[in-house]
């Protein structure tokens, strides 16, 4: 019983093992940089499009392990058509509205294919990856297109005024606003997972024992009190975190506590069997690739809005630093298996590493060295705890 308990915590907190490993590495090679307020803002800034779009990616995942390979070309497509909008003086929130129907058409065009016509995912995706790149140059017309709208930048995290203003301080200092939202996250975080627990006591479902329980909601609250800190030292709290976090908390609640998202899981773990159930199938393939487009295009605001302008280069590689994510996660290249907090831990991990080699100034082309085998390790590990398992 104690070796099958052991083995049990080691498979479902590895990554975040290896995220604290990887930061307590890179704070000694740094000197301490990496944990320079500035830099865990940047860190937040600067990984935005991964955290939102790994997201978007675990629901197809889920499904059988399928993947999007097309989501930068649709960031980079998004973006520029938003762009192109704003530079005709259509006010800002025309112009996201256009984007974000524009990623949910882009959706529906590939779901379709995936979910009805059974064009495999890798090869649909593959073709919209093409055809969305091409499309973004055809708009742009090969050249870098400015955003002019200032509140745009400021609304969704791009520049160096995005913050939200600190109400409860002089401006000077610690940023109060900051320290009071990250207690405030704390109390309401404890409280759900005591009622989560209660509730599922009460109904006679296993749940972890009181002492596994509240060691893991001390070390969670003082991660977040952590960077509460250390964001309230440096300026507050960036605007894009608040995008990020309704991101999350959004899709959070949709995968564990909806119908669709015991669908998605259910698909992952055994089609065949979810369809003889009644579910129907084709509609759960569609919906997950039609969020994703949703989310692809967010993903462009917050990009153009963080980098004030439109080119037809943005968005290379941003698929793989996505699906990096799930699987670095947690999330099962099989199927069926993957949660929002895991995807959170692979984003964590995927940008502490990307940050901490750009601040040791290591060439770019080791840093994709350096990726590539961990997400290789990453696959390895769930292909062989599913091997135990049997």
């Amino acid at each position: 019983m104690g070796k099958a308990y052991v083995s049990a915590f080691f498979r479902k907190y590895t990554m975040i093992m290896a995220l604290i490993l990887i930061v307590l590495f890179f704070s000694i090679t740094t000197e301490g940089k990496i944990l320079f307020p500035q830099n865990i803002n940047n860190l937040i800034s600067q990984n935005a499009y991964v955290f939102v779009l790994a997201t978007g990616m675990l629901l197809c995942i889920l499904t059988g392990g399928n993947i999007d390979l097309s989501v930068g070309s649709v960031v980079c497509f998004t973006g520029a058509v938003g762009a192109m909008v704003m530079d005709k003086d259509v006010n800002f929130p025309a112009a996201v509205l256009t984007m974000l129907v524009i990623g949910i058409l882009i959706g529906m065009w590939q779901g379709f294919w995936i979910a009805y016509v059974k064009v495999p995912p890798f090869i649909a995706t593959l073709a919209g990856m093409y055809a969305f790149r091409g499309l973004s140059n055809v708009v742009l017309q090969g050249m870098t297109v400015s955003v002019k709208s200032e509140t745009f930048v400021r609304v969704f995290g791009g520049g160096a005024d995005c913050y939200v203003p600190d109400f409860l301080g002089n401006g000077e200092g610690i940023n109060m606003t900051c320290m009071v939202a990250g207690c405030i996250a704390v109390i309401v975080l404890i409280a759900v997972q005591l009622k989560n627990r209660i509730n599922n006591r009460s109904r006679g479902y296993e749940t972890a024992s009181l002492g596994s329980t509240i060691v893991k909601l001390a070390l969670v609250s003082a991660a977040i009190l952590w960077v509460t800190y250390k964001l309230a030292s440096y300026k507050g709290i960036p605007t894009v975190l608040i995008w990020i976090l309704l991101v999350l908390l959004i899709y959070g609640y949709l995968t564990t506590k909806t119908r669709i998202g015991r669908y998605l899981y259910a698909v992952g773990g055994n089609e065949k069997a979810t369809g003889l159930s009644g579910i129907n199938t084709k509609r759960i393939y569609f919906l997950a690739y039609v969020n994703m487009g949703l989310l692809a295009a967010l993903a462009g605001v917050l990009t153009i809005a963080r980098l004030t302008a439109a080119q037809p280069t943005f968005g290379q590689g941003f698929e793989m630093d996505a699906i990096g994510a799930c699987f670095i996660g947690g999330a099962s290249a099989y199927g069926g298996i993957g949660t929002v907090p895991g995807v959170v831990v692979g984003a964590m991990l995927m940008g502490v590493i990307n940050q901490g080699m750009s601040i040791m100034v290591i060439d770019l082309n080791y840093q994709k060295v350096v990726k590539g085998l961990v997400l290789l390790a990453a696959v390895v590990f769930d292909v062989l705890s599913k091997r135990e398992k049997k």
